[in-house]
């Protein structure tokens, strides 16, 4: 039986100030467990707007963040970056504790296509492949050209040396079953690049969350890992393995090379890194990802989120090993 989304679409008329119908086609799309996002249209005479509603009813109901700062943070963030040329969606509306629809912000919806698999295997954007790892170092360039001092409260800040401890943290808190994670975290501790930045960084600037039309990059999406921290992060870990897709011949993202998102990178900033620093991230990315892995089995082991997702998700986590055995092999 489906339930009625009436209640939101007159929550949603009375917060952006519409008329009574003029909001339509209410669907809710795929997502998080944490999080909800919709897609509407909102008519004003013969004009349509299409929007997206980012929203999560129980960060507002509870107090807690979704990521690592609220949704309203979020939003700003969205908006600052906008301002200084990173192309994303335009926030359209923050949600207020008046509008009853909970934590979150209504957004432009922008054309394209987000699903990696689409958009490395469609024919449609094969022309788009070839330009879009230069259009990432271009866009990974504006986003670290963005002020530190304009970036809204409660944006945190990383230092590496924080971020290996967190990583300790999180091995020792899942029973620390892996001597690979073990010896990557130690070689990444042994052998830390200079210290760059602090710029902002995305921290999930990957394929899966860049929107890509037949001309190529359209919006950067989801920004709630966003910190302060190098900005060589966000070069490595668009390059890790996990988010090629299958296609490990090309570094960047599944479709491009190093040397293209590198010109991107530099044409905006006036430098960049050698291809040796963006693989010290592309061993942090590695980690990571057998931590995320680690934490997706035990919220399904504890039965705390019980879902074949999370089941499916834990199960990779051998995917993370071999690929720092592959990544560190020479290197010791």
């Amino acid at each position: 039986m489906s339930v009625s989304t009436a209640p939101m679409e007159q929550a949603l008329e009375a917060a952006l100030g519409a008329s009574a119908g003029g909001v339509r086609n209410l669907k809710r799309l795929s997502g998080g467990a944490n999080m909800e996002t919709w897609a509407f249209d909102l008519a004003a005479g013969a004009e349509v707007e299409p929007l997206i509603l980012r929203r999560s009813p129980a960060a507002a109901e509870n107090g807690a963040s979704v990521g690592q700062f609220t949704l309203a943070v979020e939003a700003a963030l969205v908006a600052l970056a906008g301002e200084h040329a990173v192309p994303t969606p335009r926030v359209r509306h923050i949600l207020q504790s008046e509008d009853e629809l909970g934590s979150g912000y209504v957004m432009s919806r922008e054309p394209g296509e987000a699903l990696p698999f689409r958009i490395l295997g469609d024919d449609r954007f094969e022309a788009a492949r070839e330009r879009l790892a230069y259009q990432c170092g271009a866009a990974l360039g504006r986003i670290h050209a963005v002020p530190v001092e304009q970036l809204p409260e409660g944006i945190p800040q990383f230092a590496l040396e924080q971020q290996l401890a967190r990583s300790q943290d999180q091995l020792d808190e899942y029973g620390n079953v892996s001597p690979v994670h073990q010896l990557a975290l130690n070689w990444l501790r042994d052998n830390q690049p200079a210290r760059r930045g602090p710029v902002l960084v995305h921290g999930d600037f990957r394929n899966g969350n860049l929107l890509v039309d037949e001309s190529g990059l359209v919006s950067v999406l989801d920004w709630e890992l966003a910190h302060v921290g190098s900005p060589v992060e966000d070069l490595g870990y668009l390059c890790g393995n996990v988010w090629r897709f299958g296609l490990s011949h090309k570094p960047v993202g599944g479709f491009g090379q190093y040397d293209e998102l590198l010109a991107g990178y530099r044409d905006v900033t006036g430098w960049a890194p050698a291809v040796a620093e963006l693989h010290y991230w592309e061993v942090y990315c590695a980690l990571n990802w057998g931590i995320v892995c680690l934490t997706m089995l035990e919220m399904y082991r504890s039965g705390a989120d019980a879902t074949l997702e999370r089941a499916a998700v834990g199960r990779r986590v051998t995917e993370s090993e071999i690929d720092l055995l592959l990544l560190l092999e020479g290197r010791l």
